[in-house]
């Protein structure tokens, strides 16, 4: 008796040329079978390994690297945050769409001086951007930090002043660092 199906009469390796025909043909079939799911598990494992390769890392788009129209009420903020490494650059503009002639200013905070602005106390700032109808934006970062754009209506709540704001920014690496090192 086979120990591993209970077959009465089960076909020893040696005896595989001596068994009826339909018990061959079952166990080259069966054979065949097991063939195929090995070579097609290792193509599939080739298949996955080669194609993250050749794909790359996975692109996670930046959040200082956008465009968009903002709505921002009066005496409120629009505050645009993210990881900027030492050396590289934030570019862009921003434009007051309406009311027409109305103004906007940028302030951009380093993580440490945020937390001195969320709470109300005095912050010193990285650069600041007087108020306009539109504006150039050239940040560069001086080290890697969390860097926060604070765009500020600067009209009071009671003016009832709510802007429309096209705002553009993109990050731009520093092109000496991508080895860690400089080029020159």
């Amino acid at each position: 008796m086979c120990p591993v199906c209970g077959a009465e009469n089960p076909v020893r390796a040696g005896q595989i040329g001596k068994a009826p025909k339909k018990v061959r043909r079952r166990l080259a079939a069966l054979g065949a079978l097991r063939t195929v799911l090995i070579f097609g598990a290792i193509a599939l494992l080739v298949y996955a390994i080669i194609a993250a390769e050749i794909s790359g890392p996975p692109v996670v788009a930046d959040p200082l690297t956008h465009s968009g129209t903002y709505y921002i009420p009066a005496q409120n903020d629009s505050i645009q945050s993210g990881s900027v490494q030492g050396g590289d650059y934030i570019l862009g503009n921003w434009s007051v769409m309406f009311p027409y002639a109305g103004a906007m200013s940028l302030t951009i905070y380093n993580s440490t001086e945020f937390a001195q602005y969320e709470a109300g106390e005095v912050a010193g700032n990285q650069t600041w951007y007087p108020s306009t109808t539109q504006g150039q934006i050239d940040f560069v970062a001086l080290y890697t930090d969390t860097f926060y754009f604070v765009f500020s209506n600067p009209y009071p709540a009671s003016s009832h002043l709510n802007e429309t704001v096209y705002i553009s920014t993109a990050y731009t690496p520093d092109v000496n660092s991508f080895d860690g090192g400089s080029m020159n």
